[in-house]
């Protein structure tokens, strides 16, 4: 089997390095680096990206050594169904042309941005990537954060090219928080205030660049371990990072009328959509799609699953979810009931696509942050317009708690999550106390849930008596002691 790197892969094209990428994860690799390969054959778009890795854990590092060792190259195998048919669609993807590690390279970085070709800025580093970090001094280098990092390198950018209005970039942030480009530039204006840079600077950030909001939907799989030596075999090359996703791809872009004219991605084919307006997409995918995602996790783990498709194929726990979507979720959107209930059934089948072995432990990352923007905002607007909880989504609520204890049943839960996150359910659990007083103490943390969400009325009994129930019982017979399958 040959090894992949540009050599025995035929000495692809390299084209001027126009793209930069914070993020080197398998999402944007299937998703975003696949769609500018497709560019890049079709049209004159003729365009490279300089991945950049913006995380400082070692855990990480196989996967940069692996993207350094086969010089950008991978294949990106896409499952899924056409016209009644079950398909698959294998791709190389050239697209990448180097990587710079920011936490060894950052003056590599800063050197990039004086490349004058330099047009588009991509990102995806989690829902928890996009804050402002006080703490970030201008002469860090690097800064921890994404969007401090982001700051210096548009500083050198700005000061190489004297302010040129012509030299700005096209942001394009993938995180699926809302409103994602307009919270980076506010993050990067306060990191251009904190540090006092001149005030040119900041007239540069408004005027020379055009921050998009973005949703992004894709379910990414990752590398596909049992499938592996198959794929490989088939493809003529021993491929350490091939990435396995869903045929299905939407990307919905908020930004002036000009910018699909640079970026002309729905013109070949892609669900790709320019929108002056992405509010009503975005609650119908996070709240439906990542939702669901969100709230199986913690359920699903607990009752010893490890997929997607097993939880929702699993006669309990797949019920539960359903039930979730459809009873505590979707009346929550107002949207008309077909164009909600078809989104609905369409996550489902997605969910339960066969060639998708999607690792729920893998979506666990930073569940913290995934339940605030997915699920709470259903469960308070729920509240709201019943005057009761949502039983499902408190237990799922119930269950995301019990796994931040970091063990069940004697083995350990992998958690990942930010550091400041994890210290803090650490202190949750090290603890000596009540049930209640557990549950008080996460739900009056106004940092983490963005209020206090002891006024909830009963939210704090019921997450209590949820979460005695999964400790004493487990998952199943927490869930048919109270009820949750029942309308």
């Amino acid at each position: 089997m040959k090894p992949l790197n540009r050599e025995t892969a035929g000495k692809p094209i390299i084209h001027p390095e126009r793209i930069l990428q914070f993020g080197s994860g398998n999402f944007l690799r299937c998703f975003a680096d696949w769609m500018v390969e497709l560019l890049n054959q079709q049209t004159n778009f003729a365009s490279s990206i300089v991945v950049v890795k913006s995380s400082p854990q070692s855990k990480n590092q196989q996967g940069i050594d692996l993207l350094v060792e086969q010089e950008g190259l991978y294949h990106v195998i896409l499952n899924g169904m056409e016209n009644g048919q079950l398909t698959t669609e294998t791709k190389l993807i050239t697209s990448i042309s180097r990587l710079i590690n920011a936490h060894h390279q950052f003056d590599a970085l800063l050197a990039f941005a004086k490349q004058p070709e330099l047009r588009f800025i991509m990102s995806n580093t989690t829902e928890a990537g996009i804050l402002f970090d006080s703490e970030a001094n201008f002469s860090d280098k690097p800064p921890n954060s994404f969007p401090a990092k982001l700051t210096l390198f548009l500083y050198a950018r700005f000061k190489h090219f004297s302010g040129a209005l012509n030299k700005g970039c096209i942001i394009l942030p993938c995180e699926l928080i809302e409103k994602n480009g307009d919270t980076l530039k506010r993050c990067v204006l306060q990191h251009a205030q904190l540090w006092q840079l001149e005030d040119d600077f900041q007239l540069w950030l408004e005027e020379a660049n055009t921050f998009c909001n973005t949703l992004v939907d894709r379910i990414v799989s990752g590398f596909p371990v049992e499938r592996a030596q198959q794929i490989e075999k088939a493809i003529g090359f021993e491929d350490k990072l091939l990435v396995e996703g869903e045929i299905y791809h939407s990307w919905l872009i908020e930004a002036p009328y000009w910018v699909k004219d640079e970026l002309p991605l729905d013109k070949i084919g892609l669900n790709v959509k320019f929108v002056s307006d992405l509010t009503l997409y975005r609650n119908l995918k996070v709240r439906i799609l990542n939702g669901a995602h969100s709230s199986m996790v913690p359920i699903a783990l607990l009752h010893g699953l490890t997929s997607v498709r097993e939880a929702i194929e699993d006669p309990i726990v797949g019920q539960l979810i359903k039930q979730l979507l459809f009873n505590e979720v979707l009346p929550t959107l107002n949207v008309p009931s077909n164009e909600k209930e078809k989104m609905a059934h369409d996550t489902i089948e997605r969910f339960q696509n066969p060639f998708l072995h999607h690792k729920l432990i893998d979506i666990s990352l930073n569940s913290t942050a995934k339940f605030t923007t997915r699920l709470l905002p259903s469960l308070l607007d729920f509240v709201e317009f019943h005057n009761r909880l949502p039983k499902r989504i408190c237990f799922a609520f119930a269950a995301l708690i019990r796994f931040y204890q970091g063990e069940w049943q004697g083995n350990d839960i992998p958690l990942n999550d930010d550091p400041n996150t994890l210290s803090w359910w650490r202190s949750i659990w090290e603890n000596d106390r009540s049930t209640e007083e557990r549950i008080t103490a996460v739900l009056s943390n106004n940092n983490i849930w963005g209020q206090d969400l002891t006024a909830v009325p009963n939210l704090t009994r019921q997450l209590t008596t949820y979460l005695e129930a999964i400790d004493q019982q487990g998952i199943i017979e927490a869930i048919h002691d109270h009820n949750l399958l029942s309308e």
